[in-house]
């Protein structure tokens, strides 16, 4: 299925390797996946969702949300590391998509000095900025990107 189609889903056609990804998935849990984001936020920018498809954190089974806290964490700690000139990094829930409720998803992003230098903005603003902007990251740096997320979510395995 396809974004368009009833019942399609992109979060869920990544995860299945349906939808190509660049740069692959980063790491998996027993209820998760991390993966690069495929918008305009920003090469490091990665995605934490449920392998279930889920529209909203009351849907969590225990056990995902058991695993949800330190996996975010993770993420979190590896975003820092491996992305260059990183002076914060936001952790947001998104999950609509053409205001319908679609596949949770938690964003982690690089707050980057050179983006909030350029746009003048931080936090939502930064975000509004990315998207207003529209630059898809460059696919070899996505790439060269994830093999340093990967190696960084590996030293942090629990």
């Amino acid at each position: 299925m396809r974004e368009g189609e009833p019942g399609a889903c992109l979060a869920c056609g990544l995860a299945d390797g349906s939808v190509p990804l660049p740069g692959g998935t980063l790491a998996r849990t027993a209820h998760w996946t991390v993966e690069h984001c495929v918008g305009p936020l920003g090469v490091g920018t990665a995605v934490v969702k449920p392998l279930r498809h889920v529209t909203g954190v009351h849907e969590l089974t225990p056990a995902e949300a058991a695993e949800l806290g330190p996996l975010l964490r993770r993420v979190s700690a590896a975003v820092r590391t491996a992305v260059d000139g990183c002076e914060q990094v936001y952790v947001c829930l998104w999950s609509h998509a053409g205001r319908v409720p679609g596949h949770v998803h938690f964003v982690v992003q690089p707050a980057r000095t050179a983006d909030l230098d350029r746009h003048g903005a931080y936090g939502p603003a930064l975000q509004t900025a990315l998207f207003a902007e529209g630059t898809p990251p460059d696919p070899e740096a996505v790439v060269e990107a994830c093999a340093r997320l990967r190696r960084e979510l590996a030293e942090r395995r629990a």
